[in-house]
């Protein structure tokens, strides 16, 4: 084992906590930027153009990823591993990462196909010029819940933080369940039922919500645990080398005496 790969064992056998790999704060911080201006950034125009009856559900969700978007910089700015170090501050990052991932962006990428769809049929934005003929996107409006496939992806192939903290039936069960609701709340609001619409995004953000409460929690559970029963190798090579080199010293001393 090399040094900088994480033990997996205790010094009697018994198996560590599986934690995320260590990960770059920067990176995050800059997605943090990302997702907090520009879904943001989308709500505000919209509010500004009158708001269409399909648009209200879509500018909560993109200020719920652009509010998101600061809580996750908040864990984020809380990671440390250096001196006075706790499992809360060593897994600040991972945290953030977490509710970046179900806070932000899942909320987005709700908002996105029934944004798309109103931006491209509300003539409240723009009126059709005279003799204009109507053209029906069809299936090319799904083009934007494109996304949603990598996002998966990222998630189901062990990219995502909450493969470290749920169980693998559980990860499944709960990105099911995200692109389901997805789904059917995108299909309530092309039916123009936005009292059902608002039921299932609600439902959404409830379990993504807990998902997060329980994740957070959690990876701080995980890094306490190894914290306490991991071996210290490091701090024991260090420790001997500064006998040796004391005692180096020592004999010096005495030779020179």
């Amino acid at each position: 084992m090399s040094k900088k790969d994480r033990p997996t064992m205790t010094d009697d056998g018994r198996p560590l906590p599986v934690l995320p790999p260590a990960r770059d704060a920067r990176v995050w911080a800059r997605m943090v930027r990302v997702m907090f201006y520009t879904p943001g950034f989308m709500a505000i125009l919209l509010l500004k153009t009158g708001e269409p009856a399909g648009f209200g559900i879509s500018v909560e969700l993109l200020m719920l990823a652009s509010a998101g978007a600061v809580v996750a910089g908040i864990f984020i700015g809380t990671q440390s591993d250096g001196a006075g170090a706790t499992p809360a501050s060593k897994s600040g990052t991972w945290s953030g990462a977490l509710v970046l991932e179900l806070m932000s962006v899942v909320p987005f990428l709700c908002a996105i196909p029934a944004l798309f769809h109103e931006l491209a049929s509300s003539t409240l934005i723009h009126t059709q010029a005279e003799n204009a003929q109507a053209i029906n996107l069809g299936a090319s409006e799904l083009l934007p819940a494109m996304a949603l496939v990598p996002f998966f992806v990222y998630q189901l192939a062990d990219f995502g933080t909450m493969h470290y903290v749920l169980s693998r039936p559980v990860n499944w069960l709960i990105n099911i369940l995200i692109a389901v609701l997805i789904v059917t709340s995108y299909r309530a609001n092309r039916a123009e039922n936005y009292v059902l619409e608002r039921e299932l995004v609600g439902a959404l953000v409830v379990v993504m919500a807990i998902t997060v409460v329980y994740g957070v929690l959690r990876l701080r559970s995980l890094t306490a645990q190894f914290d306490a029963i991991a071996p210290h190798k490091e701090k024991k090579d260090k420790k001997d080398k500064e006998e040796k080199k004391e005692k180096k010293h020592h004999e010096e001393a005495e030779a020179a005496q």
